[in-house]
């Protein structure tokens, strides 16, 4: 099951980015509640491997499951 960026809790770190190995995570447009970049995962790609969520540096942003409902998707 793929993982998900929590979009209002997710800061634009992006440190997720340079490690996914599948390329599967993507700049949201514009700014979230928070007024920061988000990301999002894309769930047809994502492989589960887990690396997104080590990386994080921000408690909660990424969660080991899909959650269509906490992650907006362009």
């Amino acid at each position: 099951m793929p993982h998900t960026i929590v979009t209002h809790v997710c800061e634009g770190v992006a440190d997720c980015v340079d490690a996914c190995p599948v390329a599967c995570i993507n700049p949201g447009p514009g700014k979230n509640n928070k007024g920061t970049e988000w990301y999002w995962i894309d769930f047809s790609t994502c492989i589960d491997c887990g690396i997104c969520l080590q990386v994080c540096p921000v408690e909660g942003a990424i969660i080991p499951e899909e959650r269509p409902d906490l992650q907006e998707t362009p």
